[in-house]
C-alpha cells in the first residue's frame, strides 16, 4: 500500500515539506484513539529472540531510526510504534540554527536514493531536551551532538560538551558526529589528534556524571584506508563505546540519475542504496580490526531485508534506517524483524 498509494503522492511534492506535513500527520493521527495502537499492531514485531544488549544497554530489537530522521525530538512516542528499538535523534547543536539555504534535500528515485545538505538545521539542545522529559514512551533514546556552524573548529568541543550536559538526563547513549560533509571544516574534526582530543574530553563528560551514558562516534564512507586506521586506534585508545558506520558520502560515482540533474543539485551527503556496498565493506573491515564484541552500528543503504541481513552479516551489532523507511515505508521494519 506505501510503495502503491501513499509514496507516489507523498512524492509530488518538496521533500523538505511534505517531511514537515508528514511528522504533523503522524503525531495528530496517533492522537486518534486507538490509532497508535492499530499501528503498533501492523508494525512492531515482539520477540525476546530479537533482544540485544549492547554497551550496557537493553535494546528489545536490533532495528533503530537514523538521526536526522526526528532532529528535534518531535515525534519519538509516535515512532516508537512503528516498531524500531531504538530512535536516534540529532544532530543537536547547543544553539538553534536554520541550516542551510533551501532547497537543500533532493529524492533520486531512480537510484533509491536521497541528497541532503541540511546543515545541522535544529531548534537547539535545550528544545529537544524539553520533548523528551515528557516523552510517554520507554523508547531508547540516543543523542546524536554536533557543534554550531559559526563555532571554529578550536572550540568545538565546548558545543559538544554543552550539548552533553543538556542531553545527559533524557537520553540513553551519545554519538559524536563529525563526519557530516554539510557543515564547513567539520570531517576535519575526523583528523587523528583533533578526534583523540574531543573522543577523550566527551569521554570524560560520561565518566565524571551521576548516571555515566555511551559514547559513540558517526564516521564517513569516504575515509581512506590510513584513515579508518586511525580511527580504530582512537576507539580504542579512548575507550568509546560503539562506532556508527556510516553517515552521507560525497561520492557520486554509483548513481544512475542523469548527470545533468546531479550537477543542478550541486553539494550535499548522499544516502540511500548507492551507498549500500561502501558502507558494509567499512562495517566489514571495522569488525576485523575491531574484534569480534565490539559494537558497531551499520546505516547505509538498506531498503530491503537482504540489505539488513547483509550488515549484520558483515559484523554489525545493531542498525539503522533512513532513506529506506522513506522510499519502502514503515512496514520495512517488521520485515527486517522477521528475516534476523
Amino acid at each position: 500500500m506505501y510503495r502503491l498509494l501513499i509514496r507516489p503522492l507523498l512524492f509530488l511534492f518538496d521533500p523538505e515539506k511534505i517531511h514537515h506535513f508528514t511528522f504533523k500527520a503522524i503525531v495528530i493521527l496517533q492522537r486518534i484513539p486507538g490509532v497508535a495502537q492499530l499501528f503498533r499492531w501492523m508494525y512492531s514485531r515482539e520477540d525476546q529472540r530479537l533482544s540485544r544488549r549492547v554497551f550496557g544497554i537493553h535494546f528489545p530489537n536490533p532495528v533503530g531510526l537514523a538521526a536526522g530522521f526526528d532532529k528535534d525530538a518531535l515525534a519519538t512516542d509516535e515512532f516508537a510504534n512503528f516498531g524500531f528499538g531504538f530512535i536516534e535523534i540529532g544532530t543537536v547543536t547547543p544553539k538553534p540554527q536554520a541550516g542551510n539555504d533551501q532547497p537543500r534535500l533532493f529524492r533520486l528515485p531512480k537510484d533509491k536514493a536521497i541528497i541532503n545538505r541540511m546543515g545541522f538545521n535544529n531548534q537547539g539542545a535545550t528544545a529537544a531536551a524539553q520533548r523528551l522529559s515528557n516523552r510517554k514512551s520507554k523508547i531508547i533514546i540516543g543523542g546524536n551532538i554536533g557543534k554550531n556552524k559559526v563555532t571554529p573548529n578550536e572550540l568545538a568541543f565546548e558545543d559538544y560538551k554543552e550539548c552533553y550536559r543538556i542531553l545527559d538526563p533524557v537520553v540513553d547513549y551519545f554519538v559524536v558526529n563529525v563526519s557530516s560533509p554539510n557543515t564547513p571544516g567539520l570531517r576535519e574534526l575526523q583528523e587523528k589528534e583533533p578526534l583523540r582530543q574531543l573522543l577523550s574530553g566527551v569521554k570524560s563528560l560520561s565518566a565524571n556524571s551521576p548516571k555515566p551514558k555511551p559514547v559513540l562516534l558517526k564516521i564517513a564512507p569516504d575515509l581512506t584506508e590510513q584513515q579508518l586506521e586511525d580511527i580504530v586506534d582512537i576507539l580504542l585508545s579512548t575507550k568509546t563505546d560503539g562506532v556508527i558506520a556510516t553517515n552521507t558520502t560525497v561520492d557520486r560515482s554509483k548513481l544512475t540519475t542523469e548527470t545533468t540533474t546531479i550537477q543542478a543539485i550541486g553539494a550535499g551527503g548522499l544516502s540511500g542504496a548507492p551507498l549500500k556496498d561502501r558502507s558494509t565493506e567499512v562495517i566489514r573491515w571495522l569488525r576485523q580490526k575491531l574484534g569480534p564484541d565490539y559494537p558497531i552500528i551499520g546505516v547505509g543503504g538498506i531498503l530491503t531485508a537482504t540489505d539488513a541481513r547483509e550488515k549484520f552479516k558483515a559484523g554489525a551489532t545493531l542498525i539503522q534506517l533512513y532513506t529506506g523507511f522513506i522510499y519502502e515505508g514503515p512496514g520495512l521494519v517488521k520485515k527486517i524483524l522477521k528475516s534476523v
